[in-house]
């Protein structure tokens, strides 16, 4: 608990930045990284943005008309582990200049999620459009409500994909919470690139 106060006041002092990214910044095994093709969703429907605030500098939100999900609305009971929308949506919407990295490592751009991933809980889904492709499913871990720590990473999975190197130049993220709103915000290399 002590460790999410210091998280929360990190957030609030701007300092959180770094943080978030340097959990991104162990190399990945070489032979663990296949490369992903950069090509465009065939899906052509967007979503709506969860909140009007003004993003960082370094992402922008996306407006969209609202669509229909695939999902199902969950309860939103606090329960005090970070396991739904109530309680992960504001930490994301104060932390969204950390939603996604881009590190160049061993010939190829990874685009890396860590940051949802440690807040997946209270998502239903992560969507991820690369140079303005309309986002597309990523994978999400499950949550292990029955854990102490249900948004612990998972040892045997990796919160990144592999793509040619420079390739990835703008990266729309959508963030489903498992309340079924919806926040989106777009990055560029720039503002997301990490040593």
């Amino acid at each position: 608990m002590f460790d999410l106060v210091l998280l929360v006041i990190a957030v609030a002092s701007g300092g959180a930045g770094d943080a978030a990214r340097l959990e991104t910044a162990e190399a990945p095994p070489a032979a663990a990284v296949a490369e992903a093709p950069v090509a465009p969703r065939a899906e052509t429907d967007e979503a709506r943005p969860f909140s009007s605030e003004a993003p960082p500098p370094s992402a922008e939100a996306d407006p969209a008309p609202p669509r229909e999900l695939p999902y199902v609305a969950e309860q939103q009971v606090p329960s005090g582990k970070f396991t739904t929308a109530v309680e992960v949506k504001p930490i994301l919407n104060a932390t969204r200049s950390n939603w996604i990295a881009v590190r160049e490592f061993n010939g190829q751009d990874l685009v890396y999620v860590t940051h949802l991933w440690s807040w997946r809980c209270g998502l239903v889904a992560i969507h991820i459009g690369i140079n303005g492709a309309q986002p597309e499913p990523w994978p999400l871990p499950a949550c292990n409500e029955d854990s102490p720590a249900p948004n612990a990473m998972p040892a045997d999975e990796l919160p990144y994909r592999a793509f040619a190197l420079n390739s990835v130049e703008e990266m729309t993220v959508e963030l489903i919470y498992d309340d079924l709103s919806i926040d989106r915000a777009t990055f560029n290399r720039t503002g997301a690139l990490i040593p």
